[in-house]
């Protein structure tokens, strides 16, 4: 009877680790959040990020800035916290931080402030009219509309496994020119397309050949893994 009783709290103790840290899709967070009167939003991107847009009324704390966890003392932990980052790996780490620091209410953003924005949500962003204009659809659409493969990359500086993948992608490049267009397009300054082609999060690939679209991708790719897409679509 005593091993049941010490299970049956193991368990509870189990339920309610679980529960003070929850994950919602984008439209479960914004209808959680709008429904919470006392909700405290925190973004937990850098400070350069979150100038370039932000979730209105969100606080900025940076995750990895060395005094996060005394920044986040003056949240009230008996109030909810809605964490995001950009993609979701950092809310990740900050409401399991934030969990060990006594808060028992936290939801954090599945895709964070990426899928947000793509899937067309309102922020409150600057007006920067000396901001790069990116590329425009016509320019892309003349790109893929080349006759033969064309592989477009989606990354970005800030995303790790884009840059893990650069070098290949650069080499690569070099490989397959004259049997395959490999064209890197840099996603801050391509918001508007990326959101026009439904990316949410990079890197992105998508594979054209004669102008039509084959396979679309997202992740980190090993070298062997890139050489077979383009192999067996050439």
């Amino acid at each position: 009877m005593k091993l049941i009783h010490i299970l049956i709290i193991a368990f509870l103790l189990l339920f309610i680790e679980i529960k003070a840290q929850t994950t919602l899709s984008t439209d479960d967070f914004q209808g959680k959040l709008s429904n919470a009167t006392d909700a405290q939003l925190l973004d937990v991107r850098t400070p350069q990020e979150y100038q370039k847009g932000h979730l209105s009324n969100s606080i900025n704390i940076d995750y990895k800035s060395s005094d996060f966890r005394e920044k986040i003392k003056s949240l009230d932990k008996t109030k909810p916290v809605f964490v995001y980052c950009l993609a979701g790996s950092r809310s990740a780490a900050a409401a399991e931080m934030l969990h060990e620091n006594g808060f028992k209410e936290i939801y954090d953003m599945k895709g964070g402030y990426l899928k947000w924005t793509s899937s067309g949500k309102l922020i409150d962003a600057p007006v920067d009219s000396s901001a790069p204009k990116g590329m425009s659809s016509t320019g892309f659409k003349k790109i893929i509309g080349a006759k033969g493969l064309v592989l477009v990359d989606f990354y970005a500086p800030w995303c790790e496994p884009c840059v893990r993948m650069l070098p290949t992608v650069y080499k690569l490049t070099a490989e397959y020119k004259g049997k395959a267009h490999i064209e890197t397009i840099p996603y801050d300054n391509n918001k508007a397309l990326a959101m026009e082609l439904n990316i949410d999060g990079i890197p992105a690939f998508l594979l054209y050949k004669d102008g039509k679209l084959l396979i679309r991708k997202n992740g980190f790719m090993e070298e062997k893994e890139f050489r077979k897409l383009i192999e067996s679509n050439l």
